[in-house]
């Protein structure tokens, strides 16, 4: 009776095999990917590609941060007109101030104008990429079948079009919403919240008002966020006249998130949620680890990193959390490269890299003390894990608020920590089990789906390259102005039949009346 299960699993293995999609073999990607954190997700996808037999091909600008040279996969190396430090340096910027003082109105304003030195260092790079004529033909001789770039910065996208080469997009968002923009994607600002707006999806009337400013406030910055790009856009390509218009022609959006972690709204057919990604693969930990979680006993232990970018922090803030974690009774594994005090707690251990993932994994983690990034975020929430959270600069303050807002983490600014402010958040997310409860809740609809987020990329990814191309999901919204998307041109012209068809009827009742008068004035003669 057990050996009769086979036969339907055989039976479903040739279905699949017959009629199931075909294969992409040995083809031709094209990678343009974005430094810093947003590569460490986008590698796997490529890691995957390779060992799927695709002929993937990575371009890496000579200064960089994270992206290197690998036996996984090719890599050509081109010229920026930059020095490590002058990319440091533009990081440094972006982070300058985040332990100091709480952010302000203002500080939006200061971080825009950040932000834009920043994209602004990466279009030169992506201006000599263009200009590389030699490169720049060696490539398109290649005959690539699809560009995977994150639309963070043009480049990929450029190249996708001067190449006529399909793009699939791999992002987590845009500043001011641009990605649901460049994809006509509707977002009413009636339940869905704008970036740093504070609200959730549920609104009373002053929230939704606040939101609304909001939405006019990053319109505006959309224009300054984006001038450069736009500049660069319309330098190479005659046919396109913005950034947001080259991205609508992308062919398919994998977008890092789902609706465990955003709020729900409308999407496009065009779009896949691959969030949680980075969380699917887990080792086992080094024997020194493994006996330092295990000699942490029913309490168990904490994991504490700030993200791939902020690996240090102002010596007296780091005493504040010395001196927290020397009152717990949980161990504290953190990620950390500063100075280490001589009476620094024995529960703690101090470390420059840490296997976040695979420590989270472990039954023993109670707490994940994190700044609130998408990859930090999702491998808490794949693993069940409760988040002591505090955002530094960019989207991670409102992510921060989405898991608040669920139930699964606590916040506290980095400004005005206390050793006092992360003890006693520590104990109440240690001992109110809610948190837990609500975290595997949330962990078990992640895990609940019909395919893996890195299956989910790869299909897609070879999708577009088998039919090359997804024109069938693209909306005709595409090809309207915004008096024809808003149905304006219909309204005028029903105004003008209703308003012609009343002023007919007016002059029909009028002139009956004026003959009524004159029949009854005559009879009274």
């Amino acid at each position: 009776m057990r050996g009769s299960g086979w036969f339907p699993t055989l039976g479903l293995l040739a279905w699949f095999c017959c009629f199931g999609p075909r294969p992409v073999e040995s083809g031709k990607v094209l990678v343009l990917p974005v430094d810093g954190s947003h590569w460490l997700s986008m590698k796997i996808l490529v890691k995957e590609l390779v060992q799927r037999g695709h002929d993937v091909l990575v371009l890496v600008p000579e200064t960089s941060l994270l992206i290197k040279s690998s036996e996984n996969y090719r890599t050509e190396i081109y010229q920026v007109p930059y020095s490590k430090e002058d990319l440091d340096g533009s990081f440094n910027e972006l982070k300058d101030g985040l332990f100091d003082k709480p952010p302000t109105m203002a500080d939006i304003f200061v971080n825009v104008e950040r932000l834009v030195n920043f994209t602004t260092m990466q279009v030169s790079g992506c201006e000599s990429l263009l200009r590389n004529q030699p490169l720049m033909t060696r490539l398109q001789e290649q005959g690539f079948e699809v560009v995977l770039t994150d639309p963070f910065l043009p480049c990929g996208s450029i190249l996708s079009h001067l190449f006529n080469v399909p793009a699939v997009y791999f992002l987590r968002g845009l500043p001011c919403e641009l990605d649901l923009k460049a994809n006509q994607c509707p977002a009413p600002p009636s339940y869905v919240p704008m970036a740093f707006s504070g609200n959730s999806d549920v609104m009373n009337f002053p929230q939704r008002v606040k939101n609304m400013l909001m939405y006019f406030v990053q319109s505006y910055m959309c224009k300054i966020i984006y001038r450069e790009f736009d500049r660069l856009v319309t330098r190479h390509m005659s046919d396109v006249q913005s950034y947001r218009e080259l991205l609508s022609r992308g062919a398919f959006w994998l977008l890092r998130y789902d609706f465990t972690f955003e709020y729900p709204r409308p999407v496009m057919p065009n779009t896949a949620f691959i969030g949680g990604i980075n969380c699917a693969k887990k080792a086992a930990l080094p024997a020194d680890l493994e006996e330092f979680v295990n000699g942490s006993g029913d309490d168990g232990f904490i994991v504490f990193t700030l993200g791939s970018m902020v690996e240090n922090m102002p010596e007296q803030k780091a005493k504040e959390f010395f001196t927290a974690f020397g009152q717990i009774p949980q161990r504290v594994l953190w990620r950390y490269n500063g100075a280490v005090p001589e009476n620094a707690p024995k529960n703690v251990k101090v470390m420059k890299w840490l296997p976040q993932n695979d420590l989270l994994a472990h039954p023993k983690a109670k707490v994940f003390i994190t700044h609130g990034g998408t990859h930090g975020i999702y491998e808490g929430i794949c693993n069940g894990v409760p988040m002591l959270m505090f955002p530094l600069f960019g989207d991670q303050g409102d992510n921060v608020n989405h898991l608040v807002h669920r139930g699964v983490a606590e916040r506290l600014g980095i400004y005005d920590v206390t050793s006092e402010k992360v003890v006693a958040a520590l104990k109440k997310m240690t001992h109110d089990k809610s948190y837990k409860e609500k975290i595997v809740k949330l962990s078990q609809i992640n895990q609940d789906r019909p395919v893996a987020p890195l299956e989910l990329s790869v299909f897609w990814t070879e999708f577009v390259m088998r039919h090359k191309g997804a024109e069938h999901l693209r909306v005709a919204a595409h090809d309207l102005n915004w008096f024809q998307y808003h149905s304006l041109d219909v309204i005028g012209f029903l105004a003008v039949v209703l308003l012609t068809v009343l002023w007919a009827l007016l002059k029909c009742c009028s002139c009956c009346i004026r003959r009524c008068l004159r029949t009854g004035k005559k009879k009274k003669e």
